[in-house]
C-alpha cells in the first residue's frame, strides 16, 4: 500500500485522533482504577451523614474555641471544605452515572 496517495491531512488527522485516544483510553483506565478501590461510596456517605447530623458543626464549634489539640489534622472542618468536596464528589457520580 503505497502512502503517497494519501494527503497530509489525512495523516494529521489520525495522528491527532491517535492521541486523543491514547489519552481518553488513560482517562477511563484511572476511572476504572479509582472506582475498583471501593470504598468512595461509604465514604461520600459516611461525610454527607456527618455533614447532615449537626455533628460536622458541633465540631467546627469546638475547633473554633480552640478545644482540639493544635496538632489535629482538620482540613474537614474548614467552612467550605466538606460542603465543596460533597458537591463535588455528586457531580461527578452523576455524571459517570454511578
Amino acid at each position: 500500500m503505497a502512502c503517497n496517495k494519501i494527503s497530509k491531512k489525512t495523516v494529521e488527522r489520525v495522528q491527532e485522533m491517535e492521541v486523543r485516544f491514547d489519552s481518553l483510553s488513560r482517562h477511563i483506565s484511572a476511572l476504572k482504577e479509582a472506582l475498583a478501590e471501593g470504598g468512595m461510596k461509604e465514604d461520600f456517605a459516611i461525610l454527607q451523614d456527618y455533614m447532615d447530623s449537626g455533628q460536622w458543626l458541633k465540631d467546627f464549634e469546638a475547633d473554633e474555641k480552640g478545644k482540639l489539640p493544635a496538632s489535629l489534622k482538620r482540613g474537614v472542618l474548614s467552612e467550605d471544605g466538606l460542603y465543596d468536596l460533597l458537591t463535588e464528589a455528586r457531580e461527578i457520580l452523576l455524571k459517570i452515572n454511578w
